[in-house]
């Protein structure tokens, strides 16, 4: 009988066992699991995640960044696996870069429903060049006198707002947009990666640049210098079709290459995806100056100067002269003993701003000493011909000058004592000369009426006195049949209606 009880017991310990040693087994799994047969870490450093992870910072690998920048310009296949992406360009061609709003939700709320600012700038890559960037961007600008490095293709760009040039500063364009809305920017490169080497025998070989995105968005004053987000790529830029005969020259290559060679090699993309960088050092960054050519408001283009060296700060430009405490001779031609900064505001008045540059350290002699032939080789030939016109003070002949004479009752007396036959003196009469280029009786009349110093609607009729003293009314078709130089005395009569008046020429 006591055998009997015990066996329920026996069973339920043998049962207990089986209990445990099935979950032990279980926990052993998921151990075995959790240890690394298949670790995210070892998934991740597999040859298909390469180009992917060389994309990223070191310290921020699992960081979405709130905006994406994408080049539609295929990858190199010939750029080894962690290096970075090296991308040909077209000179001159456009090509397009989307701006991707990449933020999650209730990320940078601050942005909603408000425009940001993006400045583009094509820098040099290599850190030896970017010491010298200010002395390569000049030379660059003597030999390529009237171009830019850098262009926006507005035409085709879509979403941009207030898209802008600093004429003196060639490498970079800037915009505002609304990250809500798509936005693709195409922009055009015009110098060439061989144009910064040096001259040697022939195949030199180009300097890559950097095309680099800076984006800030409004600050308390209205002015866009909060940054947000920068991001840059890689880029060769070659003479027309040059970049498409270099693309399929390193396909060649790597095609001959053995399996196991190629893994050593990132495949080439379709679009180049700008990698987050920092922001380019410039002195509107930092400082309490406000935003290049940009307030609330998105007022007329008006920055500084500056370049993309990274030890060289913006100088600005010469500042304007208030015309009212100026010369106004001195605005429409330059004098031979304006200075330096006088001619500076010469050329700003006069819209040669893209040559102030230049012309910087020369005074107005020395502009005015300049030939046709100097003006051309420097400004090339359609701002070279206006700025020899503008420095010889060459006005536009009109296309009809009449002099004319007010008559007053000391002419109406000679007049009188001539036909009496009593003897007259030499008078001196004074003539005004009139300018017409619309040849109209509408400018006619405008033109009467300053002489007089009247309301153009006081003049009621103008009247050229005929043969046998009848009164013809001036037409548009009879001004332009007027004799050029020629002289009229004007006599007025009151209008027999109002308070306007009558002019006859004679």
């Amino acid at each position: 009988m006591a055998w009997a009880l015990k066996l329920p017991l026996a069973d339920e310990v043998i049962e207990s066992g089986l209990v445990q040693d099935f979950d032990s087994s279980l926990s052993g799994i998921g151990q075995e699991l959790g240890a690394g047969a298949y670790s995210m870490s070892d998934v991740l450093a597999l040859p298909i995640f390469k180009q992917e992870e060389s994309s990223l910072p070191p310290e921020n690998e699992n960081k979405i960044l709130p905006f994406q920048y994408v080049l539609c310009a295929a990858t190199s296949p010939a750029v080894k696996l962690h290096d970075e992406t090296l991308t040909y360009l077209n000179q001159g061609q456009s090509y397009e870069i989307r701006m991707l709003d990449n933020r999650k939700i209730g990320e940078l709320p601050e942005i909603n429903g408000k425009l940001v600012k993006s400045i583009f700038r094509v820098v040099f890559h290599d850190r030896r060049l970017q010491y010298t960037e200010h002395q390569q961007l000049e030379g660059w600008r003597w030999n390529r006198p009237g171009d830019r490095i850098l262009d926006i293709d507005i035409p085709m760009s879509v979403g941009i707002i207030d898209p802008r040039a600093n004429p003196t500063q060639l490498n970079t364009v800037e915009f505002l947009w609304d990250p809500s809305k798509r936005t693709s920017v195409f922009i055009q490169v015009h110098c060439i990666s061989t144009e910064f080497t040096m001259r040697k025998h022939g195949g030199e070989k180009g300097v890559p640049f950097r095309v680099q995105i800076d984006t800030f968005k409004e600050n308390e004053n209205g002015e866009y210098t909060e940054h947000l987000h920068s991001a840059s790529c890689q880029i060769k830029v070659f003479k027309p079709k040059g970049a498409d005969r270099k693309q399929k020259t390193d396909r060649e290559k790597m095609e001959k290459r053995t399996p196991h060679e190629k893994e050593k090699y990132q495949p080439s993309y379709e679009t180049t995806i700008l990698t987050e960088c920092s922001p380019w050092p410039e002195i509107t960054y930092v400082n309490n100056a406000p935003s290049p050519g940009f307030n609330s408001s998105h007022s007329s283009f008006s920055i500084g100067e500056g370049n993309g060296s990274p030890n060289h700060q913006p100088e600005p430009p010469p500042p304007i002269a208030d015309v009212s405490h100026t010369s106004e001779l001195m605005l429409v031609n330059l004098l031979p003993t304006s200075t330096p900064q006088e001619a500076q505001q010469w050329l700003h008045r006069n819209r040669f701003s893209t040559f102030s540059r230049l012309f910087r350290n020369f005074s107005g002699a020395d502009l005015l000493k300049l030939t046709r032939e100097d003006v051309i080789q420097i400004c090339g030939p359609a701002d070279g011909i206006r700025l020899f016109n503008a420095l010889k003070g060459r006005m536009v002949r009109p296309r009809l000058t009449i002099y004319v004479c007010q008559e007053s009752q000391q002419l109406r007396d000679l007049q009188q004592k001539h036909e009496d036959g009593d003897t007259v003196t030499s008078t001196f009469f004074v003539y005004h000369a009139i300018y017409l280029e619309e040849l109209t009786a509408v400018e006619l009349t405008e033109k009467l009426a300053q002489l007089f110093s009247i309301s153009s609607q006081q003049i009621s009729q103008i009247y050229k006195q005929g043969p046998t003293g009848i009164h013809v009314l001036i037409s548009d078709e009879m001004i332009q049949n007027f004799q050029d130089e020629s002289c009229f005395v004007l006599d007025t009569m009151k209008a027999e209606t109002n308070d306007s008046y009558h002019i006859i020429l004679k």
